[in-house]
């Protein structure tokens, strides 16, 4: 079987360059860079910026999985996460207003 790989070119920190991610965690980028308002390429730099060690598909496959997790987590009680937002969570949706509340953009972890 064929492995859904697919290879993209990217202007990075002013310079062009290629990443190689399965489909599905493209959409997840894609669809992460829609609701933050900014750009892939944007995106993809703040991941880029982020990463301590290891090549930049891991870093963003890491990224996509922990910004998913987490929208995934239920939310604490008193949380400021709005009950269409929740209920949309418990039924398994992501609710399209959902809004982020923690410090750190949600998809960041310390990867060391």
């Amino acid at each position: 079987m064929k492995s859904p790989v697919i290879k993209r070119s990217i202007m990075l920190a002013g310079h062009k360059t290629s990443v190689s991610l399965e489909d599905a965690f493209w959409e997840g980028l894609k669809e992460i860079a829609s609701r933050r308002k900014m750009s892939g390429s944007a995106l993809i730099g703040l991941v880029d910026a982020q990463r301590a060690d290891g090549n930049l598909s891991s870093a963003i496959r890491l990224f996509v999985l922990d910004y998913f997790r987490s929208l995934a987590e239920p939310q604490p009680a008193g949380s400021n996460v709005h009950d269409d937002d929740q209920a949309a969570r418990e039924a398994g949706v992501i609710a399209p207003g959902y809004r982020e509340t923690e410090t750190r953009p949600l998809g960041f972890r310390r990867w060391a």
